[in-house]
C-alpha cells in the first residue's frame, strides 16, 4: 500500500509539471517512482528516500540538459518578458544618450540609453538592441526605403 503514496506523489508532480513546463518537478515524479520501485523490492523507508532523492538528482543533471538541448533544437521556443523586447521599434520621448533619457516602446515608456553613447533628440525611431535591468538599449533604426511597410525582421512580400 506505500507505493500509492509513491506513485500518487508521482502523478501529483507531473500534472504540477503541466502547469509549469520547465522540466523540473518530472524529474522529481521520476525519482518518486524509483521510490515507488523500491518500496516494491521490499526496502526499508530510509532506502526508498535516498532512491528517490538521487535518481532526482541524477534525471535533473544528466536528463533535463539533455531534453532542453533537443526541445530547443526541434521547436521553435517563443521570447518572453523583457528578451520579447530586443528588436523591437521604439520613439524617443525625452532625449536619449548614453546614460539616460526614455522611449516609448510597446505602448510603455522605459528609461532608455544609446549603444553607442550617442544622443537622440524625441521622436526618433529607434530599435532596442538589448534590454539592461530595466532600461532598454537603443539604436537608430534602420532607414526604410519610401513604401516599405514590412514590420521589423519581416521581409517584405
Amino acid at each position: 500500500m506505500g507505493w500509492l503514496w509513491w506513485v500518487g506523489g508521482a502523478l501529483t508532480l507531473g500534472i504540477l509539471e503541466m502547469l509549469s513546463l520547465d522540466l523540473v518537478l518530472v524529474m522529481f515524479a521520476g525519482g518518486a517512482l524509483a521510490g515507488a520501485l523500491a518500496y516494491a523490492l521490499g526496502a526499508p523507508v530510509a532506502v526508498q528516500i535516498l532512491v528517490a532523492a538521487l535518481t532526482s538528482i541524477v534525471l535533473l543533471v544528466a536528463l533535463r540538459p539533455w531534453l532542453l538541448r533537443h526541445l530547443k533544437g526541434r521547436v521553435d521556443l517563443p521570447e518572453t518578458n523583457a528578451a520579447a523586447l530586443v528588436g523591437r521599434p521604439a520613439t524617443v520621448v525625452s532625449t536619449v544618450d548614453g546614460t539616460t533619457g526614455r522611449v516609448k516602446l510597446v505602448g510603455e515608456v522605459w528609461t532608455a540609453r544609446t549603444a553607442d553613447g550617442g544622443s537622440l533628440p524625441p521622436g526618433t525611431a529607434v530599435t532596442v538592441t538589448k534590454i539592461d535591468g530595466a532600461t532598454a538599449v537603443v539604436s537608430p533604426a534602420a532607414a526604410t526605403a519610401p513604401g516599405d511597410t514590412a514590420a521589423p525582421g519581416v521581409a517584405p512580400a
